[in-house]
């Protein structure tokens, strides 16, 4: 098929990949603009963008589709169908009409539950036990169209966001070339009104631990942010974000350093924490973090 690709993260770039391999002509990508970035603040392209460049397709970055000269040059591509995944704009109906098949979209979790921008990271913190990927086709609600494929995956007991969130693009190139390749054989699935649910954007104030909540719900906290923004806390007057934990065995006031593996009491039951970050260091396991930073029983966050 020709196919317009439409994306901008990490996330995005075992899809276009994936197109690429499966022997479609890609008539065009579209990404995020360059932006600062570095300390140097110079602009930097998108993962999606630097990829494709090295991959030598046609690159396009409009910080709107919402002008005329966009709708006409979109158009002007003459596709087959579109292929959308975290893009970052909304797409007019023009747009999403233009396509002779239309517009695909990848999401990262089961519709209707988790419509919105933070799917992955809104599972792991709601303890779900199962999310997956859906391909469907795109109209003009917030993630509303019918569903074409899906495939779910179980979410691991210890797994993060970052973990999920790189099975989840790898299953996402798989199902597209999927449906691409039987999609005149496919039946739309219109999602049902019950069940749904909104991943909202994450805010940074979500991130401080709480520790008088429950290890289970500080435990989801931690992978479900890690690693942006990362939960975080204050030891010893610095703050450190806590990237991985488990759930353990252990009692104590909320806050409490309980032994020397990092078991930290919350409002009931304990956490045990598995990999850190100080302000301005990189991220260290556990060990690596103890030898730098002393931590002993009794110590509070």
């Amino acid at each position: 098929m020709r196919v317009i690709f439409m994306g901008t993260p990490e996330f995005s770039v075992p899809v276009l990949e994936a197109l690429v391999e499966a022997g479609h002509e890609i008539a065009a990508v579209y990404c995020q603009p360059p932006r600062p970035a570095g300390r140097g603040k110079k602009d930097r392209p998108t993962p999606v963008h630097a990829r494709a460049v090295e991959l030598g397709l046609d690159v396009r970055h409009p910080v709107s589709l919402k002008t005329p000269e966009a709708q006409g040059e979109f158009a002007a591509l003459d596709a087959d169908i579109a292929v959308v995944v975290a893009y970052g704009l909304i797409l007019p109906q023009v747009i999403l009409d233009a396509p002779a098949k239309g517009c695909l979209n990848i999401h990262a979790s089961l519709l209707p539950r988790w419509r919105g921008a933070a799917p992955i990271h809104r599972a792991i913190m709601a303890g779900d036990d199962e999310t997956g990927i859906c391909i469907m086709q795109m109209e003009a609600g917030l993630d509303t169209g019918p569903v074409l494929l899906r495939e779910g995956t179980a979410i691991g007991d210890e797994e993060t966001t970052a973990q999920l969130h790189d099975r989840l693009s790898e299953m996402g190139a798989s199902l597209i070339v999927t449906a691409l390749r039987h999609l005149d054989g496919l039946s739309p699935d219109v999602q049902p009104d019950d069940g749904v649910t909104y991943a909202s954007k994450i805010d940074k104030a979500e991130a401080r631990i709480d520790w008088n909540r429950t290890a289970v719900e500080v435990d989801r906290q931690i992978r479900g942010l890690s690693p942006f923004p990362g939960a975080w806390s204050e030891l010893g007057g610095q703050r450190v974000k806590v990237l991985a934990s488990r759930l353990a065995e252990g009692q104590g006031n909320a806050g409490e350093v309980l032994d020397e593996k990092l078991t930290i009491a919350c409002g009931s039951g304990a956490v045990e924490l598995l990999r850190l970050q100080r302000a301005g260091k990189g991220a260290q396991d556990r060990e690596v973090f103890l030898r730098g930073f002393a931590v002993k029983p009794g110590d509070s966050f």
